[in-house]
């Protein structure tokens, strides 16, 4: 059974917000200042953010629930995208990377640091997803991501 259809099997109503998670982490070196840097650059975190919240007729929520994309052109960080040029989740992509620590909160980054020299970084992506949207879109690809969501009867989370 697929995430969708577990997700159909829940019956709960369209307005219902899902969480998403995913994240992926690399050694790093931590003396130079670059550990994040190198995450960033070896991880496909903000590739598979970028292609979410690319995604046609999909609603993606940060974790305040302000809208990602409106967030981002608001912030007037889509401006510069013309259309047809290339891919918008590649547009978005690089946008993210190349404005990674202006976009504080966006996506999350955890140092851990084993010695003066080297350590482990991980990124996070969590964003919130009305679950209406996930089970009509058939463009949508949520694989990878750790799906989330509050019922009465507990939490129910498990791997896309």
């Amino acid at each position: 059974m697929n995430a969708i259809d577990k997700l159909r099997d829940l019956k709960l109503p369209e307005e219902t917000l899902v969480s998403l998670s995913y994240s992926d982490s690399t050694d790093v070196f931590v003396h130079n200042d670059t550990a994040i840097d190198t995450a960033v650059s070896e991880t496909d975190v903000i590739s598979m953010f970028s292609e979410l919240i690319a995604t046609p007729r999909l609603h993606v929520y940060d974790r305040w629930g302000n809208s990602v994309l409106d967030e981002l052109r608001g912030a007037s960080y889509l401006d510069a995208y013309e259309p047809r040029e290339f891919y918008f989740s590649e547009f978005l992509a690089e946008t993210l990377v190349d404005n990674y620590y202006d976009l504080d909160g966006l996506i999350e980054d955890t140092v851990e640091q084993y010695d003066y020299k080297r350590g482990h970084c991980t990124l996070s992506a969590d964003v919130q997803v009305p679950i209406g949207e996930l089970l009509t879109n058939e463009s949508v690809n949520i694989g990878g991501w750790t799906v989330s969501i509050s019922t009465d009867g507990g939490t129910f989370s498990f791997e896309a």
